[in-house]
Order: structure tokens, then C-alpha cells, then sequence
């Protein structure tokens, strides 16, 4: 890839990793009303197995590289990437949908689901331009610099999917 086109992908990555999470924490505070629909409920389970999902195709992502299959490899990251990006929009709309529910847990638990909970939101965000770097450098085969920022995004790719879905474990008691 010539670095012209590096640049341009360079500023995109910058954009998206700054505008995804800004958009997301203002869609937050819009409250959409759907006649007829108290809330949309059946949303985190659903969402919540994308992110299982996801970690499990990142985990065979990472077998089908070790083992050679590159053909394999892409395909699968390539799913985990739109998983990613199907369970941000069923997250949001949700959201969008429905109040917070609020974690009625006590204790040291409180503590676990709090860590847990903040981690994978800071990490959610860190994540963005990793998975967007990496994914770039692959398209470009530039795969030595790939393999050293995708060794980085790989434990935060996956903490992320699944946090997620140990919090949706955690707070699921609570939903109302």
C-alpha cells in the first residue's frame, strides 16, 4: 500500500475511533418511544451471544492462523468484525429503548461487577483502533506490522467479548 493510502486509511481510523464512542454515549441520552412497545427487552441475551460468539470466533481465528489457513484466518476475523459491529447496534437500540437497569448486587460482588463492568467499557473503546489498524494492515499485507499490533488487539478483542457477556450474566437478575 503506498502511503498516500495509508494516510487516508490513517485518518479514517482516527475518525472512527474518536466518533464511534462519541456517537454511542450521545445515542444514550436519546430515548426513542415505540408505540406499543414497553421496552426491548429480548435485546441483551441476543446481544450478549454476539459477544459469545464473537470470542469464540476470535479464538479460531487465532487456531486457523497458527495452523497456516491465512484464507481461513481473514474470513473469520472478517465475521468477528461485523459480530462486533451487529452486537454495537443491538446495544445501542436497546438502549435507546429502554432505562438502565441498575445492578442490585451487594458486597464484594458489587466490586467484581463494577471492575469488571468499567474494564470492559475503557477497553471497548480502546479496542477500536486496534481491531481497525490491524485489520487495515492485513488488507494491505503488511503482515509483519499486522502481527505485532494484532498480538496487542487479540487479548483486548477478546477480554471485551467476553466481559461482556459476564456482565450481561451479572445484571440479568435485575432486568425488569
Amino acid at each position: 500500500m503506498n502511503t498516500k493510502k495509508e494516510k487516508i486509511y490513517n485518518r479514517w481510523i482516527v475518525a472512527l475511533s474518536i466518533l464511534i464512542p462519541l456517537v454511542v454515549a450521545i445515542l444514550f441520552s436519546v430515548k426513542l418511544e415505540i408505540p406499543g412497545v414497553e421496552r426491548l427487552g429480548f435485546l441483551p441475551p441476543i446481544y450478549a451471544s454476539i459477544n459469545a460468539l464473537t470470542a469464540l470466533i476470535l479464538v479460531l481465528a487465532i487456531i486457523q492462523i497458527k495452523k497456516g489457513n491465512r484464507n481461513a484466518h481473514e474470513k473469520l476475523m472478517k465475521l468477528a468484525i461485523g459480530l462486533s459491529a451487529l452486537f454495537l447496534v443491538m446495544y445501542v437500540i436497546y438502549h435507546m429503548t429502554s432505562t438502565s437497569t441498575p445492578y442490585g448486587g451487594e458486597g464484594s460482588i458489587r466490586t467484581v461487577y463494577f471492575f469488571i463492568l468499567i474494564s470492559h467499557i475503557l477497553l471497548s473503546i480502546a479496542v477500536i483502533p486496534l481491531v481497525l489498524i490491524s485489520f487495515v494492515r492485513a488488507l494491505s499485507q503488511r503482515f509483519d506490522k499486522h502481527k505485532k499490533i494484532a498480538k496487542i488487539t487479540f487479548p483486548i478483542w477478546l477480554y471485551v467479548a467476553v466481559s461482556g457477556v459476564i456482565v450481561f450474566l451479572m445484571i440479568s437478575p435485575y432486568y425488569s
